[in-house]
């Protein structure tokens, strides 16, 4: 009997100690400036293609107010890790240690000092300057996490999607408490949930179709969108609307970016694109950051939204141009991505300071 405890014990110490990082891994600099062969402007790969990098998915938020630091994952170490780089002398410092890490979930708090991040059958909050990890959450026995996680901009709730055979649902969590309530529940698939911006609502995916719904569960409805197929779908940062990627039937015409306000049902054109195959938004939604899915020009581009005008920033090579997740700094003065264009998945910066105006940050 005493034994069997002190079993049972150990291997919730030994579950926990897993999720605290040793200050003491820290990575040099991996980074290396090269003159890209499309546009000769200089490009800074971050990591080193020798392991795996990635950056989470387009709807979270891994660099920081100043940034001065991004949060990443890596398979440096021979599994998957949480990590931060600093972006002024490129090392890297292990985060958390977390089993079964999901790559795309790592989302940073809104006053840069917590994250949140999807690890085996938890949800966590761990300190960005590495240290323990907190378990904010935990499924319950029969579901798993489907494809989705973010964290509402005031860092109070969350949203994830969890799944079992016949079964998808949108659970809003409340990260102080851990309480979780079921928002919504359907037999069709549910992905990529977003909290809106300054809203007590959701954004998500169902099925081919773009969807919004309270907090409460109230109002939950289809948005009305232009036809075709839809890509990348963002909240804008002051949560009025909706911008996201058209894709028509007819693959004659050009995959174009679309502005959506739910409050209105307002569906309006913004611009035409070089076949973009996902694309991210400045903090203001003044400028575009896409990458091209033409297998002739593959690259990554601005679109500015007041001129209708695309600049070749540099070329993704990407084996596939729906895995080059991008961001701009809070202040529009870079971009960040990732692409296999090197073999394995790494990351990249460009600046972009010289084409695109200085943009406000919104410190907590």
């Amino acid at each position: 009997m005493t034994l069997t405890r002190r079993l049972f014990v150990a291997s919730l110490a030994g579950a926990s100690a897993c999720l605290a990082a040793d200050e003491r891994q820290v990575y040099p600099s991996e980074a290396k400036r090269y003159a890209d062969e499309a546009t000769e402007n200089a490009v800074v790969r971050l990591t080193d293609p020798s392991h795996q990098s990635w950056l989470p998915a387009c709807y979270c938020r891994p660099i920081s107010h100043k940034s001065d630091f991004l949060i990443y994952s890596s398979d440096r170490s021979g599994a998957i890790q949480a990590y931060r780089l600093d972006l002024k002398n490129g090392q890297s410092r292990v985060l958390a240690e977390a089993p079964e890490l999901v790559t795309g979930s790592l989302t940073l708090g809104p006053d840069d000092r917590e994250f949140a991040y999807l690890a085996g059958r938890s949800l966590f909050m761990g300190r960005s300057n590495g240290g323990r990890s907190r378990e904010v959450y935990r499924l319950e026995e029969g579901f798993q996490f489907g494809a989705g996680f973010s964290l509402s901009d005031d860092g109070l709730v969350s949203a994830v999607v969890e799944e079992k055979p016949g079964v998808s649902r949108l659970r809003l969590i409340t990260m102080r408490t851990g309480a979780a309530a079921t928002i919504v529940e359907s037999a069709d698939p549910i992905s990529d949930p977003q909290p809106r911006p300054k809203r007590a609502g959701l954004l998500y995916r169902r099925n081919d179709s773009l969807w919004v719904v309270n907090y409460d569960a109230a109002q939950n409805r289809k948005l009305q969108l232009a036809p075709g197929g839809i890509g990348t779908a963002l909240w804008s940062a002051d949560g009025r609307t909706v911008d996201y990627l058209n894709i028509p039937a007819d693959r004659k015409q050009l995959n174009n970016l679309r502005e959506f306000t739910p409050d209105t049902n307002e569906d309006q054109f913004v611009s035409a694109t070089s076949q973009f195959a996902v694309f991210n938004r400045n903090g203001d939604t003044s400028v575009f950051v896409g990458a091209s899915g033409s297998k002739a020009s593959p690259y990554l581009l601005l679109l500015v939204r007041s001129v209708k005008r695309e600049l070749p920033l540099c070329g993704h090579r990407a084996s596939d141009p729906r895995l080059v997740t991008s961001f701009f700094s809070p202040n529009s003065q870079r971009v960040v991505f990732q692409s296999d264009r090197d073999g394995k998945m790494a990351l990249y910066s460009i600046a972009v300071d010289r084409l695109v105006e200085e943009t406000e940050t919104a410190e907590p």
